[in-house]
């Protein structure tokens, strides 16, 4: 009884003692880059309701868009290998969070750059440049933003678009009123249903749910310079991620995925 008991006593020393001996102790000084190297994938966060820029095929079960194709050119850079890459589904009230907690190595998923983001955190050269723009029932016979007074607007969460709008209406004269939703299939599901009267977003995004019954207004509003979104003390990260961004950009990659994917 008692042999078996020391014998016990001794196996779980000796295990303990093989799984600190076996564990990887990182050195203090190791860099952004060296810490995503050692866990092996890059992972990013990336949309699934954005067709040209992130979007999830149910037919192929595969991600693609511009921004899947950018995480993946990252990943090749960083492990020679395209596929070694895990990718978060994000929104905008999400990616954020996820990127602070470091749960995410970067962020590619139409992240507007503005001075405000920047306090929080580092934003790569911007890789596309759009306009809000608004999505309406062409039964509606809505033209521009003086139509929608009193009206209501479907906005996502967190997203500058609400801010964008509220401006323009604000130097109009009109007031309108904002409802927030998690998705874009969302905003859509509101608009078609009459819950909101215009879905309010990047125009680039609301071309992937232009149908037969809807429109996009000819208004535009702020510039949005999409940039990739790496954590603020990821100092080296972000200096990598730029030189990358912008070495695409001067070589034509870029924008031979921006016809690639029809944007």
């Amino acid at each position: 009884m008692k042999f078996t008991k020391v014998f016990f006593v001794l196996c779980a020393a000796l295990i303990a003692l093989g799984a600190s001996g076996c564990s990887k102790k990182r050195p203090a000084d190791a860099s952004d880059l060296d810490i995503i190297k050692d866990s092996g994938v890059l992972k990013v966060g990336v949309k699934s309701d954005v067709p040209g820029f992130g979007f999830f095929n149910t037919s192929t079960s595969e991600y693609e868009g511009l921004e899947i194709e950018l995480a993946k050119l990252f990943a090749e850079e960083i492990f020679g290998s395209p596929d070694a890459v895990r990718f978060e589904v994000v929104t905008a009230k999400t990616r954020g969070p996820l990127l602070d907690n470091g749960e995410l190595d970067m962020v590619i998923a139409t992240f507007t750059v503005t001075e405000e983001r920047k306090l929080t955190y580092n934003f790569s050269t911007p890789y596309y440049t759009d306009a809000v723009g608004m999505l309406v029932k062409k039964a509606s016979g809505l033209t521009s933003l003086a139509d929608l007074d009193g009206l209501t607007i479907g906005v996502a969460q967190s997203a500058t678009s609400k801010d964008s709008i509220a401006a323009a209406a604000s130097d109009l004269g009109i007031n309108v009123k904002f409802a927030e939703f998690s998705t874009y299939p969302e905003i859509k599901a509101a608009l078609d249903s009459g819950r909101v009267d215009a879905f309010a977003v990047d125009k680039s995004i609301l071309r992937g749910y232009l149908d037969a019954d809807t429109i996009i207004l000819p208004d535009e509003f702020s510039p949005q310079p999409y940039g990739v979104a790496t954590k603020l003390s990821n100092k080296e990260l972000a200096s990598y991620v730029d030189e990358r961004i912008k070495k695409w950009l001067d070589d034509g990659v870029i924008d031979a995925l921006i016809t690639q994917f029809n944007l």
